[in-house]
C-alpha cells in the first residue's frame, strides 16, 4: 500500500523521533511505501530535495516564511502552501498512486492537497485531529465569533468544514475531543469518528540512579530534592501567568524543585519572574536539543501539564508521552474540558486539579510527595504500551484500508 503524509511538521528522515514519524515507521516495517512532504522556509535557504529511504521518500519542500517572519508575509506564505504542495506532488510523486493520504491538524489548509489526491488516486483520507482551529483562537481571545473582529473566524470555520467533509475518517486524540466534535458539528456523522490517540513508539528512557546523579549534576538541580519538570512550549495556551502563581506557592518548600525547559512566545514572561522572583527553588532553562532534554527529564521525579482554564475545546499535550517514556507520574494542571486528567488518574500515574486555582495545585503537590513515585511510573509505562504506542495508531488506521 501506498501512503502520502502531508505535514508542516519539520523533519528530515522517519527516523528521527516524534509522534509522526514513530508512526509513518511502524507503516513501512509492516510493508507499506510512505510517502511525506515536510516544508523547508525560505529563510533557511534550503532547496526543495528529495530524500530516499527504506520504504520511504521524503519531499523537502521549499515554502515561504511562514514563522518569526510579518503578518503579510506569513498570509501570503500560507495561502501558498496548498498549491506548491500539489505542485510537490505532481513532480515527485507522479508515478505513485496513493491508497491512503494522511494528514494532521494543525493546519486545516489542506483541503485542496486532499482533493486533489482523492480524485486523482481515489485514496482513502483520513485526518488525526490534534488541534481544534479556530475555536481555540477563540477561548484564547485571539479571533471573535461576532462583529468586524469575525472574519478570520468564518474564514477558517468554513476550512475546518471543508476539511472534516473531505476526511473519510477523523481520528480523535480523546473520547472528550470525540464528544466536541460530534457536539459542535452537526453535520459530521459520529461514524466518521474514532479514537487514535497521540502514540509514539514505546522505548524505556527512564535513567538509573548514578546517571541521575551526573546528570542533576550536569545541570545544577538539586540531587535531594523532588524534581518536578514542565518540557516543551511557553506560549498562551500553556496559562504562563497561572503557572508563575503557582510556583509561587512553592517557593518556601525546601523538599520540592520546579524545573521549566523551552520556549515560545511568553517565554519573556517567566523568564523576567525567573530573574526578579528570588525563588530558589526554580530554575528555568531554554529548549534544549531532543536528545538532551529526553536524558534531562528521566532525570527527573514527576512531569508537569499546564493550560489554560479559558479553553472550551479539550487538548491533549503530547509532551505527556515524553514523560511517560521516561516513567514519570504526571500531575495535570488544566482546564475542567480536557481530559488528559482523567487520564494519568484512572490509569495511576498521575494527578489532575483544575487551572484556575492555586490552592488546588498546591494541595495536588502534597499528594504527589505522599505517593509511591515507582510504582506511578510503572504505571505510566506499562499505560503507554498498552494504549499509546505506534502499533495502536497503526492498527488503528490501517483497520480502515482493510
Amino acid at each position: 500500500m501506498n501512503i502520502l503524509f502531508l505535514s508542516l511538521e519539520v523533519f528530515n528522515s522517519i527516523n528521527e523521533s516524534n509522534m509522526y514519524t514513530d508512526i509513518l515507521r511502524e507503516f513501512t516495517r509492516q510493508g507499506h511505501f510512505v510517502c511525506s512532504i515536510s516544508p523547508v522556509e525560505r529563510r533557511y535557504n534550503g532547496e526543495t530535495k528529495l530524500i530516499s529511504e527504506e520504504n520511504s521518500k521524503l519531499l523537502r519542500l521549499r515554502i515561504g516564511n511562514i514563522q518569526k517572519t510579518n503578518l503579510i508575509e506569513k498570509g501570503i506564505s500560507t495561502l501558498a502552501i496548498e498549491q506548491q504542495y500539489i505542485n510537490g506532488i505532481k513532480k515527485y510523486f507522479r508515478e505513485i498512486k496513493f491508497d491512503l493520504v494522511l494528514y494532521a491538524t494543525p493546519p486545516i489548509t489542506f483541503c485542496r492537497v486532499i482533493d486533489f489526491i482523492k480524485k486523482r488516486d481515489g485514496a482513502f483520507a483520513y485526518l488525526m485531529l490534534k488541534d481544534i482551529f479556530p475555536q481555540n483562537a477563540v477561548d484564547l481571545g485571539m479571533f471573535k465569533k461576532t462583529g468586524t473582529m469575525s472574519v478570520l473566524y468564518k474564514y477558517f470555520r468554513k476550512k475546518e468544514a471543508r476539511l472534516y467533509e473531505l476526511s473519510d475518517k477523523i481520528g480523535c486524540m480523546s473520547q472528550a475531543n470525540i464528544d466536541y466534535v460530534v457536539k459542535n458539528n452537526p453535520n459530521v456523522s459520529r461514524n466518521k469518528l474514532e479514537m487514535c490517540p497521540n502514540c509514539i513508539e514505546v522505548i524505556d528512557k527512564s535513567v538509573d540512579a548514578t546517571s541521575r546523579e551526573s546528570i542533576r549534576k550536569k545541570y545544577n538541580i538539586p540531587s535531594d530534592k523532588t524534581v518536578f519538570v514542565y518540557g516543551g512550549n511557553l506560549g498562551q495556551p500553556q496559562g504562563i501567568p497561572f503557572l508563575i502563581e503557582c510556583l509561587k506557592t512553592q517557593s518556601e518548600k525546601k523538599e520540592v524543585f520546579f524545573l521549566v525547559v523551552g520556549d515560545g512566545t511568553e517565554y519573556n514572561v517567566l523568564e523576567d519572574y525567573y530573574n526578579n522572583g528570588n525563588q530558589d527553588n526554580f530554575k528555568l532553562m531554554k529548549r534544549l536539543p531532543k536528545e538532551d532534554y529526553d536524558i534531562l527529564v528521566g532525570a527527573c521525579d514527576i512531569g508537569m501539564l499546564f493550560l489554560d482554564h479559558r479553553f472550551t475545546i479539550p487538548n491533549f499535550p503530547s509532551r505527556l508521552l515524553s514523560y511517560m517514556q521516561a516513567k514519570l507520574p504526571v500531575l495535570a494542571c488544566t482546564d475542567p474540558n480536557t481530559d488528559v486528567g482523567t487520564v494519568v488518574e484512572k490509569g495511576g500515574f498521575g494527578w489532575w486539579c483544575e487551572s484556575n486555582s492555586t490552592k488546588e495545585f498546591e494541595d495536588t503537590v502534597k499528594r504527589a510527595l505522599e505517593s509511591d513515585l515507582h510504582h506511578m511510573g510503572n504505571n505510566a509505562m506499562e499505560y503507554l504500551g498498552k494504549h499509546y504506542s505506534e502499533k495502536v495508531a497503526y492498527d488503528t488506521i490501517i483497520k480502515e484500508l482493510r
